[in-house]
């Protein structure tokens, strides 16, 4: 069995867990993995009549901190009620005896994943356009959530959120750093703590929203839109500023190492970052205040992300496109860190 099935016993407890949970199956459980991500491992679940989604950490080469589906339980089920559209949770099993591992289940949301430059492709350039604004539009909504009226007004602090996370990733690079890149990595952080601003707003914040972490509708009668936001793993209450930075960050190519192929979010064919953060702006999100010094914080954090894949892969526990060739876009990001701290 490899790091990405689930096994027949596995199935069985899962499918124990559902039914005291009050799910009544209409059969043996089957699991397919779903194609895409790099932390989390995500399974669609179906007992031949209904279907639903189950999230994962990985079994080895996890991080402190990383991969907490617990965290995903919690926003999306307090989001259920907001305009920002989630799949509806259905619960949480933190019991690692049952599968080796916590997991969380949630409804199966039908839809469209545009992942690759050929799933954008398949697109017309009128519903790129729609799907961009809709993309927009939601992170733009997400933003203006009260949390607190939520639920969440203890799912983080509501200050110093770059400074929090220039820490962790700090930090999470000492786990997973690449050694030959350690000096330019400990410039890029020092630069940062001197570079990084007073907040000014507080939100719900994803922290790594792009196009393929939503599930889309398209009909061709109608413009896009964005059935469900997902992968929320690194969601907490922070400067919005600093999601939207990250957003326009993973549009450099260099993502497409991370990914394993051409991916949908570096096409030519999208909005520029500086045309996304505008677009942002003008749907109603905050204001994009001190931007170079969050698009070099954002740079240095996906920089450490690929080097957690390429930890993983290391430790044995990752395998795939895109799992051997994320280490190469470190460098490349750090260096983009760099030039943005100059700019700042």
């Amino acid at each position: 069995m490899t790091a990405q099935e689930l096994g027949a016993g596995e199935l069985a407890a899962v499918a124990g867990w559902l039914a005291a949970s009050g799910v009544t199956l209409a059969g043996p459980l089957t699991a397919r993995p779903l194609v895409g991500g790099r932390s989390n491992l995500t399974y669609q679940l179906s007992d031949g009549a209904s279907s639903w989604v189950l999230r994962t950490p990985p079994r080895a080469g996890r991080t402190p901190s990383a991969h907490d589906v617990a965290r995903e339980f919690r926003v999306t089920s307090a989001l259920m009620a907001t305009e920002v559209p989630v799949a509806p949770a259905l619960g949480l099993c933190e019991d690692t005896t049952l599968i080796g591992v916590p997991f969380v289940v949630s409804a199966f949301v039908a839809g469209r994943t545009i992942r690759t430059r050929a799933d954008l492709d398949s697109l017309e350039d009128s519903t790129v356009d729609t799907v961009v604004a809709a993309l927009v539009r939601t992170l733009a909504a997400l933003h203006r959530v009260d949390h607190v009226a939520v639920g969440l007004g203890d799912f983080g602090r509501p200050d110093g959120y770059a400074q929090r996370q220039l820490r962790r990733w700090s930090q999470q690079w000492e786990i997973v750093g690449i050694a030959p890149l350690r000096s330019l990595a400990a410039e890029v952080s020092s630069g940062l703590g001197a570079a990084l601003p007073p907040q000014e707003s507080t939100g719900i914040v994803h922290g790594d929203y792009r196009v393929d972490n939503t599930i889309l509708r398209l009909d061709p009668d109608r413009d896009a839109e964005v059935a469900a936001v997902v992968d929320w793993e690194l969601a907490t209450i922070g400067d919005p500023v600093a999601d939207v930075a990250m957003m326009c960050a993973y549009r450099h190519p260099l993502f497409d190492l991370i990914v394993g192929t051409g991916s949908a979010w570096t096409s030519p064919r999208l909005p520029s970052p500086d045309a996304l953060a505008a677009a942002y702006e003008a749907a109603g999100g905050v204001p994009l205040t001190a931007w170079p010094a969050h698009l070099a914080l954002a740079y240095f954090k996906i920089a450490v992300i690929a080097a957690g894949i390429d930890h993983r892969v290391r430790a044995g526990a990752s395998a795939g496109p895109g799992f051997d060739t994320a280490g190469e876009s470190v460098a490349g990001y750090l260096e983009l860190s760099r030039e943005q701290l100059r700019a700042s």
